[in-house]
């Protein structure tokens, strides 16, 4: 194999399996069916603001809980915290033992929260200031 080869495989490996918060905001924005959110943190991490929309699923409890929260065959998103945090990775990797197709939410919650999208708590839904090193103002990624 050459090393174009590897890179392509990699690389078209990592988008068949991984998706971004902005790429999530526009699926759930569209209205895009088909298709479920979950959050793998802990409960405390839950309570302090989450997706909206989004079903709490820890991973400790996707063996046992998955088929009865998400039908079959439905495709999955995880995320958990952030870029430090391998939680939806490991969620994934529950998800895809199962059968159901997945995808991780690279940037997890911490980005979601970052670029200034909907937050859920028990107060209700918020946005917070978008990081300007995340979601620059007045300027598009166009990637």
């Amino acid at each position: 194999m050459t090393e174009q080869t590897a890179a392509i495989a990699h690389f078209a490996g990592r988008l068949a399996f991984e998706t971004d918060v902005s790429d999530v905001a526009a699926e759930i924005g569209a209205s895009t069916t088909g298709w479920v959110l979950i959050d793998s943190r802990s409960q405390e991490s839950w309570d302090q603001g989450h997706v909206p929309g989004a079903i709490h699923l820890p991973t400790r409890e996707i063996a046992e809980r998955a088929t009865a929260v998400v039908p079959d065959g439905v495709r999955v998103v995880t995320y958990c915290w952030g870029p430090g945090c391998n939680g939806a990775t490991r969620a994934a990797l529950e998800f895809a033992k199962l059968g159901y197709p997945v995808k991780e939410m690279i940037g997890g919650f911490e980005y979601w929260a970052r670029e200034g999208l909907p937050v859920e708590t028990a107060a209700g839904i918020e946005r917070r200031q978008s990081d300007p090193l995340t979601a620059p103002r007045g300027i598009a990624c166009a990637c």
